[in-house]
């Protein structure tokens, strides 16, 4: 099928359009029913502009067919980042506790954010209760520079430029500085939520010593680092060193 495919596109009577292409393939690996015939005809015919014939079936990505066909999970594995649809609208989790309620078993107590409105609620399921999760698109962009509460990327394909609210880095969003390739989740092309590689390199502004009036000499010292960050490091290191920062708990790795 893939062949019959790849070959009616190269023809010169074919859609040129990769994206729709890449639709209609989709649709028919996800459908028992789906005929190579019928394919083949939609994309040889004179009306595959590109857009019309997505449009009119309701997705205007390529990747929106997959984004939409959640998955079906047990609420003790949704995560915060996670989006799931519920009654019929797009929520973004947030926070996820899990709790016991005496003998009546555990249940998964659950912040989410409407996408659409922004609104939050509090929600319980129970841990093996069914939720279906939406999958979202992950771009990469690198950061230009962060300013009143924004920080400001550039897409490093086609070089434009988004600007999108620190919040939704988290805590993360200390570690934004000029040149870090970070990755947002995208749902229909809005953002809702941003994340910074694993290990960022940071320099050493201050040392602060903990035993105070004493001459042992502390394995590890808090030092204040170019980001206003405080971590725990090895009593050796300078000011000025640059070193490894673990993102997810703040915590030293080397020397960089």
């Amino acid at each position: 099928m893939m062949r019959g495919l790849l070959k009616l596109y190269n023809s010169p009577h074919s859609c040129k359009r990769p994206s729709q292409a890449l639709f209609f393939v989709t649709r028919a690996s996800f459908s028992s029913s789906a005929s190579l015939h019928s394919v083949l005809n939609v994309l040889s015919s004179p009306k595959c502009d590109g857009a019309t014939t997505i449009e009119n079936i309701g997705f205007q990505h390529p990747w929106s067919l997959i984004q939409h066909r959640g998955v079906k999970v047990n609420a003790i594995h949704l995560r915060p980042g996670n989006v799931i649809e519920k009654s019929g609208r797009i929520y973004q989790v947030v926070e996820v506790e899990h709790r016991q309620r005496g003998r009546g078993g555990a249940m998964m107590q659950i912040e989410l954010r409407d996408v659409d409105s922004g609104t939050k609620q509090n929600s319980r399921f129970g841990t093996e209760e069914s939720v279906e999760r939406v999958f979202v698109q992950e771009k990469s962009f690198a950061c230009l520079y962060t300013e009143d509460k924004m920080a400001y990327l550039m897409d490093p394909v086609n070089f434009e430029q988004l600007e999108v609210p620190l919040e939704l880095f988290g805590k993360a969003a200390a570690y934004l500085k000029e040149d870090l390739k970070v990755k947002l989740q995208l749902y229909d092309d809005r953002p809702l939520s941003g994340s910074v590689p694993k290990q960022v390199t940071c320099s050493i502004k201050e040392t602060l010593a903990n035993m105070k009036g004493t001459t042992v000499t502390p394995r590890y010292v808090k030092a204040v680092l170019d980001n206003g960050l405080t971590v725990q490091v090895p009593s050796y290191l300078q000011i000025g060193e640059k070193i490894i920062i673990n993102t997810e708990d703040d915590t030293f790795v080397s020397r960089a």
